[in-house]
């Protein structure tokens, strides 16, 4: 069912997704014994898989499997999907298999939780729906928790905006034949195309431009799912996944609109909590995670209730992964340029509650989570603790040798929430700890520092960990971020390199003995066909702070 906003009729329309959330609800709990009286067989005019197929949420015996059905012609009736795990990609040894109902409330999207699987192994699967047949995926599981594991090749990757270039980086990231992505945010944007600038241009959604309803966001995954590249990077692993603020609305924080440079119709909370719940209920139907992400259904994301993502997950005795949601849960920005919504650079000389203890990023629940968690770590033994979120974490001076100037946005905006966590690592002698981060379209690398309430002891106080903040799929970062890039560095010597030119991804090779990060980059994202290159590369060794370049 469509769900059209119109400024003129916002509650009615509020209801309606009320209304189909409650729907959607109800077809979640459907007993398997209706699945197959739900359907008849049927020929499709078209491929139905052509969103392709991908595989999430990775456990010691369980993995997600996903798919969402695409036709022209398809209409409201439920779509019984036949599904298959082997052992081989011809499917002479097949493990299990199944069906799965497909509803339109859903998306006909199609979330497989498989069970009962054998640890550190890798599977097959593929779908099949009358008489077509998807393409076939690779996934794996991981070892379990405290179990020895030799070595760990992951990638990570954020901010992919689809007219800034093309997703060619996928392309060279499938060539290094990593275990598993970790996706950092900003998977889809909700902006209009530019059509002076862009490569591509997204199809249009509203009269604005703007992916504003449930119709509009499912749309916009389907584009930017139609890239090959980006298919075959799905199908090649299982993927962990946290988003940013574009899968809903730039600089959104919690409850509370963010700012996408127009007049936004969304004006109130009410019109706001509406389109929060649509996009959420499109990034479940297009990503491989949980039904248990939807903690009170469909019916919760419209009064405003969690999509709950975030997660830990043990890779034997050599990692542990906490995947952070630093957008969902937050207080909103403090001292926006003219009290406007959304991200500034702002002095926290003028900012008076730029300090106040009780702001939070994570929300106090996950917060507590986190706590409980790294305070857990020595129990399990892990030899690498690696928290991925999608910012920026360690304090930047944006303004060298100017009055100072800090994003809001980012934890620089939220630093009692930040010396929070820093905190925690040191109290809970948190073995080996890794910042992961996306947003800001450059690569940093740096040291997490105990202590960053001032530029001084940010340089001075101890190390705790170390962080490699990402670059972008395609997202170019400012002209300004590129041309300040060697005075930032060095106004913030806690990090020990940077660079805004390029855009890519990273590489984490695991071992018991040391990390080592590739930052991997393309030559021309505007371009289908690039050369991949080597940036930097840098060791970090198991039991050292240390950071050294290679």
């Amino acid at each position: 069912m469509a769900i059209l906003f119109h400024p003129f009729s916002k509650r009615r329309h509020f209801l309606q997704l009320a209304g189909l959330a409650a729907a959607a609800a109800v077809t979640l709990s459907l007993p398997r014994s209706v699945w197959a009286q739900t359907d008849t067989p049927r020929k499709f005019q078209t491929n139905p898989f052509s969103l392709g197929v991908a595989s999430g949420s990775p456990t010691h015996d369980s993995v997600v499997l996903w798919t969402r059905l695409v036709e022209i012609s398809l209409d409201s009736r439920p779509v019984t999907v036949r599904w298959e795990v082997a052992e081989d990609d011809k499917f002479t040894r097949i493990t299990q298999s199944g069906q799965h109902l497909a509803t339109a409330d859903l998306g006909h999207s199609v979330h497989v939780e498989l069970q009962n699987l054998q640890p550190n192994r890798w599977y097959f699967y593929r779908f099949m729906v009358g008489d077509a047949v998807s393409g076939v995926g690779k996934t794996r599981t991981f070892a379990k928790a405290g179990v020895p594991v030799e070595k760990l090749k992951i990638t990570y990757a954020s901010c992919q905006r689809w007219e800034a270039g093309y997703f060619t980086a996928y392309k060279h990231m499938l060539a290094e034949k990593p275990d598993a992505v970790l996706f950092l945010g900003d998977y889809i944007y909700e902006y209009p195309g530019n059509p002076v600038s862009a490569v591509r241009v997204p199809s249009a959604t509203s009269s604005l431009g703007f992916v504003l309803t449930l119709d509009d966001y499912r749309n916009r995954y389907a584009q930017y799912k139609s890239d090959a590249d980006l298919q075959a990077m799905h199908a090649a692993c299982p993927w962990l996944l946290t988003w940013d603020d574009h899968e809903v609305q730039n600089d959104y924080a919690g409850l509370t609109g963010g700012n996408s440079g127009f007049a936004d119709i969304f004006s109130n909370a009410a019109d706001f909590a509406a389109r929060r719940a649509a996009a959420y209920q499109a990034y479940y139907e297009n990503m491989p995670i949980r039904v248990s992400a939807l903690t009170k259904s469909l019916s919760g994301l419209v009064s405003g209730s969690e999509l709950r993502i975030y997660q830990r997950v043990d890779i034997g005795q050599l990692a542990s992964f906490y995947m952070l949601d630093t957008r969902q849960y937050r207080d909103k920005q403090l001292c926006s340029k003219d009290g406007k919504l959304g991200s500034s650079v702002v002095n926290p000389a003028k900012c008076s509650d730029w300090l106040d203890p009780k702001r939070t990023l994570l929300g106090a629940q996950q917060e507590a989570w986190l706590a409980t968690e790294l305070a857990a770590s020595k129990q399990r033994g892990a030899t690498w603790n690696v928290m991925a979120q999608s910012t920026l974490f360690g304090a930047r001076d944006n303004n060298p040798s100017k009055e100072q100037g800090f994003f809001n946005d980012g934890w620089d905006g939220y630093a009692p929430a930040r010396q929070r966590l820093t905190d925690a690592l040191q109290k809970n002698a948190v073995s080996n700890p890794v910042m992961l981060g996306g947003d800001v379209h450059e690569n940093w690398v740096g040291y997490l520092k105990a202590d960053y309430s001032q530029t001084v002891s940010a340089q001075t106080a101890p190390a705790v960990g170390v962080e490699f903040c990402g670059t972008s799929i395609t997202s170019p970062a400012g002209s300004a971020a590129v041309e300040k890039t060697s005075e930032r560095l060095a106004e913030n010597l806690h990090f020990v390199f940077a660079d805004a030119k390029r855009r890519g991804y990273g590489i984490v090779e695991f071992t018991a003995k040391q990390l080592t990060t590739s930052l991997r980059v393309v030559d021309d994202v505007r371009s289908k066909t690039t050369t991949p290159s080597t940036l930097a590369q840098f060791v970090v060794p198991a039991g050292r702070v240390m950071i050294e370049k290679v």
